[in-house]
C-alpha cells in the first residue's frame, strides 16, 4: 500500500513537473487561446473599442485583393493585418478584443520557444521566470495604464502592446541566450517582426541592439549576420511586392505630419509612468553605488581586457542594462496611447535578482535591491491583473448589446446605464446638431476624451447597425448594390460587415490630424468612385468634419441624403433615378 501511494505521488509530481515545464506552458497558452477564440464570447465594451475595427477593415481589404501600404495607407506595418485576416478565417466567432491582440502569438510564441530551448537546459527556474511574465502580459490583453475610469476591454493600443512583447523577447535573448546561432536567429527575426509591426518598436529595438553590441552581448560578426538576415527578409518582401519602399515612404510622411514636440512627449511619458521611472532610476543608483564599492575596475582581469573589453564589462553590468532599457522604454512610450510600456525591463530585473547575492554581502543592500525590483515590476502586473479581473467579473451581469448586422463586432455588453444613455443621445444629437456644429467652428470636441466614453462606443455600434439596415432597404427598393462603401470617420467597418469593398488609397484608422495627408488625384478618384459615402452625425465632430472637407470635392456630384438620423449618405450619381426614391 505504501509503495502504491509513493508511486502515485511520484507520478503526480512527474505530471506536475511536465505541465509546468516552460515549453509545456507555452503549448498550454496556445491551447488556451485557441479554445477562447473558438467561442462566441461577449465582453464588456471599453474605451476606444472602435480601434479594433481597423483590423477588420484591413482584413476585408486584404480579402478583396488590396495590399496594405501599397493600396491603402495604414498607421502601422502590414504584419499583423495579414495574420489577423488569416485568424478571422480560423476563428470566425472570436471576440475582437481577444483576436486582435493575440495575432502576435504566431510570431512571439515560436520566438519564446527558441529562447527557452537555450535557457531551460541550463536553468529551468530562469526559463520559467522569463516565460511566466511573458505569457501573463501576452494573454491578458490590457494596457498597463487606465485611459478611462470605467472598466472595459482594452481594444486599443494593441500594436503598442505587441511591440512591447517582442521587445521583451529581444531583451531576454540578449541577456540569457548563450548559443550564438540561436541568438542571431532570435534577434534577426524579432527585429524583422518589429519592423513590419510598428516602426517605433523597431527603432526601440535598434537602440537595444546597439547597446548589446557595445556591452559585448553580441559579437560584431553575429551583429553582421543579424543585419544580413534582416536585410535579406526586407529584400525578399521588396522584390515580391515593393512594400518596403512604400512602407518607408509612408513612415516619412507620418513623421512629417507628427514632427515636433518630442521633448514635451518625453515629459508626458515621464509624468504618466513616473513611479516606474523613479524606482528604476533609484535601483540604478543603488546598483551603481554597489558596483563602485566593489571596485571591479581594480581587478587584474579588468585591467588586462583592453579598452573595448573594459567598455564591454562596464556596459554589461545590470545597472547599465537597466538604464539603457529604461531610456528606450521612455522613448517608446512617447509615441503611444495605450501600451504595456516598461514590461521589457523585466528580463533585466530578473538578471539583477540573479546577480544580487553575488554583488552584495550585506542583507540591507540585498533587501534594498529586491524591494526596488518589486517596486518597478509589481505595479504594472497588479494593475493589469486588477483591471482584467474587474472587467471580466464586473461584466458578467451586463446586458448584451442588441444588434442584427454587426457580426462579431457586436459581441459586447455594457452596463445598463450606458445602453440607456446611448439610446437617449441617439435622439438628442440629431435634434441639437447646431450645438455640435458650433463646437466644430471653435475647434473643440464635445469632451476631451469623448471617443473613450462608453456611451459613445455603444452608440457608434447601434447606429452603425441601423445604417446597414437602411442601406439594405435602399438596395432592395431600388434594385441596386452599394459595392464600394466609404465612411468619413475614423473607422470604416461597413465593407466588412456587409461583405463589400472599401475604396483604394483611403487611409484606415483615419485621423486627419495625424494619419490623413492632403489627398491627391489618386485619392480623389477612389473617393469619387465609391458607390456610397457615409458621414456620421451623432454627433458631428471635428475629426469627421475635417475628413469631409478634405474629400468633399470628390463627392460634389453625389446626392446627399439623410440615411438615418445619425448618418448622412452621399450616393454616387450612377445610381440616380434607379428604383424608388428614398
Amino acid at each position: 500500500m505504501t509503495a502504491a501511494v509513493q508511486t502515485r505521488a511520484t507520478q503526480t509530481r512527474s505530471l506536475g513537473r511536465m505541465l509546468t515545464a516552460p515549453m509545456a506552458l507555452l503549448a498550454l497558452a496556445v491551447l488556451f487561446c485557441v479554445v477562447l477564440l473558438s467561442l462566441p464570447i461577449t465582453l464588456t465594451i471599453g474605451p476606444m473599442y472602435w480601434d479594433v475595427y481597423i483590423y477588420y477593415d484591413a482584413a476585408n481589404r486584404i480579402f478583396s485583393g488590396q495590399v496594405p501600404i501599397i493600396d491603402f495607407f495604414a498607421p502601422i506595418g502590414p504584419l499583423t493585418y495579414y495574420i489577423f485576416a488569416g485568424m478571422t478565417v480560423l476563428f470566425p466567432n472570436a471576440q475582437p478584443s481577444l483576436l486582435a491582440p493575440w495575432t502576435i502569438l504566431p510570431i512571439s510564441i515560436p520566438l519564446m520557444a527558441l529562447l527557452v530551448s537555450d535557457v531551460a537546459p541550463r536553468s529551468r527556474g530562469t526559463a520559467l521566470a522569463l516565460v511566466i511574465p511573458f505569457l501573463f502580459f501576452t494573454l491578458v490583453p490590457f494596457n498597463s495604464r487606465e485611459f478611462y475610469p470605467v472598466i472595459g476591454s482594452d481594444a486599443f493600443g494593441i500594436y503598442n502592446r505587441q511591440s512591447c512583447q517582442l521587445l521583451y523577447v529581444l531583451v531576454a535573448s540578449f541577456l540569457f541566450v548563450r548559443d550564438a546561432r540561436k541568438l542571431v536567429a532570435l534577434v534577426a527575426l524579432t527585429m524583422a517582426a518589429t519592423f513590419f509591426l510598428k516602426i517605433t518598436g523597431f527603432v526601440a529595438g535598434g537602440l537595444i541592439c546597439a547597446y548589446a553590441l557595445i556591452a559585448g552581448r553580441i559579437s560584431i560578426r553575429a551583429a553582421l549576420a543579424v543585419a544580413a538576415i534582416f536585410l535579406g527578409i526586407a529584400a525578399l518582401v521588396e522584390l515580391s511586392s515593393g512594400l518596403v519602399s512604400a512602407y518607408l515612404f509612408d513612415i516619412a510622411r507620418l513623421v512629417s505630419m507628427n514632427s515636433g514636440g518630442l521633448l514635451s512627449r518625453f515629459r508626458e511619458a515621464l509624468a504618466v509612468d513616473f513611479d516606474i521611472a523613479f524606482f528604476t532610476g533609484s535601483l540604478c543608483l543603488v546598483l551603481a553605488v554597489i558596483e563602485f564599492k566593489s571596485r571591479f575596475w581594480s581587478r587584474a582581469d579588468f585591467g588586462a581586457a583592453g579598452i573595448w573589453g573594459r567598455i564591454n564589462t562596464i556596459m554589461n553590468l545590470p545597472v547599465g542594462w537597466l538604464a539603457a532599457v529604461l531610456v528606450t522604454a521612455i522613448f517608446f512610450e512617447t509615441q503611444n496611447t495605450g501600451s504595456q510600456g516598461f514590461i521589457f525591463l523585466w528580463p533585466v530585473l530578473l538578471l539583477t535578482v540573479l546577480k544580487a547575492p553575488k554583488l552584495m554581502g550585506k542583507p540591507v543592500l540585498l533587501g534594498t535591491v529586491l524591494v526596488l525590483v518589486a517596486a518597478v515590476a509589481l505595479p504594472t502586473a497588479i494593475n493589469i491583473f486588477q483591471r482584467a479581473a474587474r472587467t471580466y467579473i464586473g461584466g458578467l451581469n451586463n446586458p448584451d448589446l442588441p444588434n442584427t448586422h454587426l457580426k462579431t463586432l457586436g459581441q459586447v455588453n455594457a452596463r445598463p446605464e450606458y445602453l440607456e444613455r446611448a439610446e437617449r443621445m441617439s435622439v438628442f444629437y440629431p435634434s441639437h446638431r447646431q450645438t455640435y456644429d458650433d463646437l466644430i467652428a471653435i475647434g473643440e470636441y464635445p469632451t476631451s476624451i469623448f471617443f473613450a466614453e462608453p456611451h459613445f462606443q455603444v452608440l457608434f455600434l447601434t447606429e452603425m447597425d441601423k445604417a446597414i439596415e437602411a442601406m439594405r432597404k435602399i438596395e432592395a427598393e431600388r434594385g441596386i448594390r452599394f459595392e464600394t462603401i466609404m465612411s468619413m470617420g475614423f473607422v470604416n467597418p461597413f465593407p466588412w460587415l456587409m461583405d463589400r469593398t472599401a475604396p483604394l488609397a483611403v487611409s484606415i484608422g483615419a485621423d486627419p490630424f495625424r494619419t490623413v495627408a492632403e489627398p491627391g488625384p489618386k485619392e480623389f478618384a477612389a473617393v469619387s468612385g465609391s458607390d456610397i459615402v457615409l458621414y456620421p452625425t451623432c454627433p458631428v465632430t471635428l475629426n469627421s468634419d475635417k475628413i469631409l472637407k478634405l474629400y468633399e470635392p470628390a463627392i460634389a456630384a453625389d446626392t446627399r441624403i439623410a440615411l438615418t438620423p445619425c448618418y448622412d449618405a452621399y450616393i454616387n450619381p450612377r445610381f440616380a433615378g434607379k428604383g424608388a426614391a428614398n
